[in-house]
């Protein structure tokens, strides 16, 4: 299925992760297709992907933000839009599951919502006069746990939560504008980050199974190409009557009846 995504600018929060990361995954997908990657990130990957990416013949353009920063954000927006002219989509990629919890400090929280909830609200803020003059539209990634909580995560809960009020915020602002936005929450998807944190526990392995055989379809784990694959579905024109919508990828782990998961 041609996504009609060639040349539309994309800006990407967060797809400078390391090889195998739901970012990087997104924007590999997005270079398959076409379009015309701008990479907001705090690490210095973002220069060898978008190198890589241009030896293909395709444009692309990172700027390095760290997004806690308002002003990096406000400058990198600012120059996706004068070498490009228009901006046609937001990704909003950034999550970081921090561990912020109860015993954390005042600034640790603070911290926590910056990076992983007012990033996007500013990535979109300096993005939106040119998402108007496109009739554009916003993805936001989201995650099961500002839904479910987890424990001990109280900034990256709080974050995640505020992500899904404000896609259906901003779902009612932008509609007269022909703006559409979504979300996709994602639970367990074993990416390179998953996998380290697996490593940190003490029964590591025991903990991964558990987790898999929780998840109802197929007992197994999302994979990054199949968040990446819903994401350019959803803010593709193959998605136009799409709205206002919290889309979960995620084997039927948030939703369906526990007693799929009996033997």
């Amino acid at each position: 299925m041609d996504l009609e995504l060639k040349d539309k600018v994309v800006v990407i929060s967060g797809a400078a992760g390391i090889k195998g990361s739901i970012g990087e995954t997104m924007l590999g997908h997005l270079v398959n297709e076409g379009a015309i990657p701008a990479v907001i990130d705090r690490n210095d990957r973002g220069f060898e992907y978008v190198e890589e990416i241009q030896k293909k013949g395709i444009d692309a353009t990172f700027c390095k933000t760290d997004v806690t920063d308002p002003d990096q954000i406000e400058n990198a927006v600012n120059t996706i839009a004068k070498k490009y002219g228009r901006i046609d989509v937001v990704i909003n990629n950034v999550g970081v599951n921090d561990g912020v919890g109860l015993n954390a400090s005042y600034e640790d929280f603070m911290w926590s919502l910056k990076l992983n909830m007012v990033s996007y609200f500013l990535v979109v803020k300096h993005a939106l006069p040119y998402l108007k003059s496109s009739k554009g539209n916003i993805l936001n990634i989201g995650s099961k746990v500002g839904l479910t909580g987890q424990g001990g995560t109280s900034g990256y809960a709080a974050s995640k939560g505020g992500v899904l009020g404000l896609t259906r915020e901003w779902a009612v602002d932008l509609i007269k504008a022909g703006i559409r936005v979504n979300a996709i929450i994602i639970a367990e998807s074993f990416t390179p980050a998953y996998a380290a944190w697996i490593k940190t526990l003490e029964n590591g392995e025991e903990k991964l199974k558990s987790i898999i055989n929780k998840i109802p379809l197929e007992n197994r784990m999302t994979t990054p190409d199949e968040i990446a694959h819903t994401a350019l579905f959803t803010i593709s024109n193959k998605s136009s009557h799409t709205t206002g919508q919290f889309l979960f990828c995620d084997g039927g782990y948030v939703h369906l009846d526990r007693s799929l998961l009996t033997e």
